[in-house]
């Protein structure tokens, strides 16, 4: 069975920039030679990029943790480490991003070479270059690379298609597919016979071309997640234009309008916009005996009922004979041209501010800059996105570096803080597994 992966969570890790390095210059004729550790390199992003190739999520089922490399540290004479590449991982069209910890749609990706940075490279660490002062000439100190950034992501494919054929199972979707474009979709006559929704190009002999999907079939109760509805219904959202395929070959003369009556429902239940998309009612098979009797019975009740403000368009066909198939593809296009082209800003799950425009590289220090609890055993425990990443980025083997970052805390207001929640002289501070004496 060929499952369709249209949702999956995936893991990117990003590269720790380079350590930047203690060095001095001990040439031959320089008796006083200064410092020349050199930078580390930057670490490696994790980057989704589109390839028009793909048209499922198939490849994450059984890859979903990425890592990139870190970059190299600096080196003597003032020399930058080398960064680290980035990984570049492709996406179909239409791929949605959304970031579980904090639940914020981060990119949606719907053009061919499109890139969104969705975990971040590390910056490499300075030198000891970099901290020369008149008072300190020769300093020991140099920063560690930074931390790469650390995502858990959703990702959701919403397929993009001009046209979307809908309808119940085993309406003859993937045949009209077949007959008016080059996709080659299996085909059977048991339900569900359409699991990934196919894709393919119809191309006109005006010139105009568009492109079809044949959507996983509904059943009643899709929009509660029965069946394959949600998938299909997810995928529906992007199309401009639907094909409603009602089969008229029933023995039974109300199947029709109750089937078409159910989509809708399913439709509605989902999204009530969709019930706005330009609808094309097209009557299948109807090279078979009872085709013309319950088309005749389905446009009387349909002509019947007070619900509809207009009457919708109703068009015969059959694929397997190829009856009214290439003039009901004229008509389609030319609905296509009054309709405009689906515009993601537009739909309700908009892209949250910080990420308005996909393809931006972000960072978040959520949460406040440092925070102070207390072990049962009387530990104060420092943590905080800010203070973290200033530990994780001091050089804990050089006392100079130690002091420096003694005052980045105390001008974090670290300190006050600890004093303000009666810390006393001789207490244990502990930053991840780093303990440390308070003293006033």
């Amino acid at each position: 069975m060929n499952t369709f992966v249209d949702q999956i969570k995936i893991e990117a890790h990003a590269g720790k920039g380079g350590d930047g390095m203690v060095a001095f210059r001990r040439e031959k004729y320089v008796p006083n030679g200064g410092p020349a550790g050199g930078d580390g390199g930057r670490g490696g992003s994790i980057i989704l990029k589109v390839d028009e190739g793909l048209r499922t999520l198939m490849d994450f089922r059984y890859h979903r943790i990425f890592k990139a490399k870190n970059g190299g540290n600096g080196m003597n004479k003032q020399m930058t480490g080398p960064s680290a590449p980035d990984t570049v991982i492709a996406v179909p069209q239409g791929t949605t991003v959304r970031d579980l910890d904090t639940g914020a749609i981060i990119g949606d990706l719907v053009e061919n070479g499109q890139e969104l940075v969705v975990a971040q490279g590390g910056r490499g660490g300075r030198g000891n270059i970099h901290f020369a002062s008149a008072k300190n000439p020769a300093p020991e100190i140099a920063e560690n690379g930074e931390p790469g950034a650390d995502r858990y992501l959703e990702l959701e494919l919403k397929m993009l298609a001009d046209v979307g054929l809908i309808g119940f199972p085993s309406v003859g979707k993937s045949t009209l597919l077949s007959v008016v474009t080059g996709a080659k979709p299996k085909i059977a006559a048991y339900e569900f016979t359409t699991l990934v929704p196919n894709l393919g190009m119809v191309m006109l002999p005006d010139g105009r071309d568009f492109a079809m999907a044949d959507m996983p079939g509904l059943i009643e109760g899709a929009s509660k997640g029965i069946g394959l509805g949600l998938k299909f219904l997810r995928h529906i959202e992007r199309t401009r234009v639907l094909l409603h395929l009602v089969d008229m070959s029933s023995e039974d003369e109300n199947q029709a309008i109750e089937r078409y009556r159910q989509i809708n429902q399913e439709l509605a239940n989902y999204d009530p916009e969709l019930l706005k998309r330009p609808q094309i009612i097209v009557a299948t098979k109807m090279d078979l005996p009872n085709a013309e009797k319950n088309l005749a019975a389905f446009k009387k009740q349909l002509a019947a009922d007070s619900s509809l403000a207009e009457q919708p368009t109703i068009f015969p066909i059959s694929a397997v004979t190829h009856q009214g198939v290439q003039q009901l593809m004229q008509l389609t296009a030319n609905l296509l041209d009054q309709t405009p082209v689906f515009d993601s800003e537009s739909h309700d799950e908009q892209l949250t501010p910080e990420y308005e425009e996909a393809g931006k590289q972000f960072h978040d220090e959520q949460g406040p800059d440092f925070t102070i609890n207390r072990d049962e055993d009387g530990t104060w425990v420092l943590g905080g996105a800010k203070l973290l990443r200033l530990f994780d980025m001091t050089d804990l083997t050089h006392e100079q570096s130690q002091l420096r970052f003694a005052r980045q805390l105390r001008q974090m207001g670290v300190d006050d803080a600890l004093r303000k929640q009666g810390v006393q002289d001789g207490d244990m501070v502990r930053i991840r597994k780093f303990v440390f004496e308070f003293i006033q």
